[in-house]
């Protein structure tokens, strides 16, 4: 059976993913395809390239997008993504999308032509830039004339580009919504902003998978705190093992 996993948009709480994934692995379901957006880009890129679960955590955890990010001059954005192309063009070694190990499709926003692309050649560190760039907090990225930017936008749960080239999707959400107090800032009103515009996104696309996941307790942590990383992949490792799922035959 082929195997395509949707991995969803959800900042920190991508590191769900990463126990996922691991937890996937030890019920012997491993992915033939992945498909990301935003944070699940960027861990579908860190796996597919051949690290383990346990190295990308050891990389990312203390580096949330804002940690990554340097204030500039907001004529795009707020926000720079400069630190996250260093550490991508550091880590990985593979620089095309179509040369990772696994194929991989990248969800992009094209704000140019309103619509949404599913990217699977091209230059790799250039497109997750652009997947994980939240309108208005970070800079979209120039890519032949035209300005990209997270790919959430459309669509946070990216199964399109899986439909008829798998036998089973499994689709993986990290972002539910949850309630909030108080903001404190205009970066909590943007990505707050944003994180509700694509939840709806998200629900249509539930009945499509064979399995879907959404690791409870999530909605404790805020999209853009850098603080529980490990706290979140052990989240989503214990709540997928909990899961009663039988390789798929």
């Amino acid at each position: 059976m082929k195997i395509g996993i949707a991995l969803g948009g959800g900042g920190v709480r991508g590191f769900a993913h990463l126990g996922v994934l691991k937890a996937l692995e030890e019920k012997g379901i491993r992915p033939d395809i992945i498909s990301g957006v935003s944070a699940g880009a960027l861990v579908g890129a860190f796996i597919a390239s051949g690290y383990t679960y346990e190295k990308t955590l050891k990389i990312l955890q203390n580096k949330s997008l804002m940690a990554y990010s340097k204030l500039q001059y907001p004529k795009y954005g707020l926000f720079s993504l400069d630190g996250l192309k260093k550490d991508i063009q550091k880590y990985i070694k593979i620089k095309r999308i179509e040369k990772l190990k696994i194929p991989m499709f990248i969800t992009v926003s094209n704000l140019n032509d309103g619509r949404v692309e599913y990217v699977k050649e091209g230059d790799l560190t250039t497109y997750l830039l652009a997947s994980a760039s939240i309108p208005v907090l970070f800079s979209p990225v120039l890519i032949d004339g035209k300005l990209y930017s997270d790919g959430g936008l459309f669509d946070n749960l990216p199964i399109s580009p899986l439909l008829h080239k798998c036998d089973v999707i499994i689709g993986v959400n990290v972002s539910p919504v949850q309630k909030i107090e108080k903001f404190d800032n205009l970066v909590q009103v943007a990505s707050r902003t944003f994180q509700l515009g694509v939840h709806s996104n998200i629900i249509r696309h539930k009945d499509k998978c064979a399995l879907f996941i959404e690791p409870t307790g999530l909605r404790e942590y805020e999209i853009l705190n850098d603080n529980h990383a490990k706290d979140i992949f052990d989240l989503g490792y214990n709540y997928t093992k909990n899961m009663d799922i039988k390789p798929f035959e």
